[in-house]
């Protein structure tokens, strides 16, 4: 359930099922391996959290620029 992707580097994604029941999902950003950030919310579906989490990787890679 994890994905790394190349083009992001440093960064890597990673969406785990929340809780026993596995319902929810919660995203994880890590950089050079390490955690960076973590989602704030719990998302309904492994495609939903992963969008989020993808989306929030393209925002540090544009504001590193700055």
């Amino acid at each position: 359930m994890s994905d790394t992707q190349t083009d992001t580097y440093p960064f890597s994604l990673d969406v785990q099922p929340v809780g026993e029941s596995g319902a929810m999902y919660q995203w994880s950003i890590r950089k050079h391996g390490k955690l960076h950030q973590r989602s704030d919310r719990k998302h309904p579906t492994e495609s939903k959290a992963r969008t989020h989490g993808e989306a929030e990787i393209e925002r540090l890679i544009r504001d590193r620029g700055r």
